[in-house]
């Protein structure tokens, strides 16, 4: 039995071939009978303005996602930082359980915290001061009620701001904050973490707590399938071909 996780994938209409090997993933994990769950931290699209507007391409998504939910495969969707306005029409849709931005499992007898991973790069201020503000309930409202040729437009325009930002700071400053990784797992009482969200795929040894610890980061889909493969002998990052 196994369990997987994937994240970043960052799907859009104008990458249909990451589209497809989406698809051929899902597909496969129809087949697998030793798959117990797939878990989605987060940015699993490029962008989501809200469940009312579905981007061209993206409805087969999510008919793949239903048929694989309505076959006996649980999947569970965590918010990242650029599809955290899923909401609840997505899940009934797909059959995808959403979880909370912190959220503990039980991975074969090891306690392991999940995470999309922004809140653990925490010396990147300015982002953490837009998150906050992206994810107060009153500007959600606010940007849900504009149209949505209106709320494309924002979210372009976003994006472009932050690919700008990306190449202006530096590498250290992308990537997570050890005190604030140490803290986390310290005040949850895990010895694993798994996210995404730097793009940064490794297994990282650390002390938590007095006690040997694990980090997991999962990859991006931009030019490979990154899969974190989990069973009863341990976890394993393996890729995807595009091809």
């Amino acid at each position: 039995m196994s369990i997987k996780f994937i994240a970043d994938l960052h799907l859009r209409p104008e990458q249909p071939e990451m589209v497809q090997l989406f698809l051929r993933f899902l597909h496969d994990q129809s087949l697998d009978n030793q798959l117990e769950a797939l878990y989605i931290l987060g940015d699993l699209f490029e962008a989501w303005i809200g469940d009312d507007f579905v981007p061209p391409g993206v409805d087969t998504v999510m008919a793949a996602l239903s048929q694989l939910t309505g076959n006996g495969i649980p999947v569970y969707f965590m918010h990242g930082n650029r599809d955290f306005l899923v909401g609840d029409e997505f899940s009934a849709r797909t059959g995808c359980q959403l979880l909370p931005e912190y959220h503990v499992v039980d991975l074969y007898g090891t306690p392991t915290l999940l995470m999309h991973g922004d809140l653990l790069c925490t010396d990147d201020v300015d982002y953490m001061k837009f998150r906050n503000m992206v994810r107060n309930p009153l500007w959600q409202q606010d940007f849900l009620s504009k149209a949505v040729t209106e709320r494309i437009a924002i979210a372009q325009s976003a994006r472009k701001e932050s690919q700008q930002k990306t190449q202006q700071l530096a590498n250290d400053i992308m990537d997570v904050n050890q005190d604030t990784v140490v803290h986390t797992m310290a005040k949850w009482q895990v010895p694993q973490l798994i996210h995404g969200h730097t793009h940064r795929p490794n297994t990282h040894e650390l002390i938590v707590s007095g006690k040997p610890a694990k980090r997991i980061v999962l990859g991006d889909w931009y030019e490979q399938g990154s899969v974190l493969v989990c069973d009863r002998q341990g976890c394993e990052l393996k890729s995807l071909s595009a091809a």
